[in-house]
């Protein structure tokens, strides 16, 4: 009897284990993980921790077509705001977190 038991049960696992492999992925959020260089994904900067040390942030605007990168500072909600020029013409920059220049 014991043994029946413990084979009903093991077959149920394994039955369990079977089914769960054909359910479809959850569905996460509509936004590509993978952002590409060439636009943004939002057109405001987006508040979030910001792992972009300051070198890599002027970097990254720079890589955006901007010269000039000057008095970059990161504020309190993860964005790093500066002066920047773009086709000749000066003005605030920022980037966020998720390498959104605006």
């Amino acid at each position: 009897m014991r043994t029946l038991v413990l084979t009903v049960a093991t077959l149920s696992l394994f039955g369990t284990a079977a089914l769960a492999q054909g359910e479809p992925a959850q569905s996460g959020p509509s936004n590509a993980a993978i952002k590409s260089m060439d636009e943004n994904n939002s057109s405001m900067p987006v508040a979030g921790a910001n792992s972009f040390t300051e070198s890599q942030a002027k970097s990254h605007i720079e890589a955006k077509g901007y010269t000039n990168v000057t008095s970059l500072q990161k504020d309190e909600k993860g964005v790093w705001r500066g002066i920047a020029t773009k086709n000749g013409q000066s003005g605030p920059v920022t980037l966020d977190y998720q390498g959104n220049v605006n």
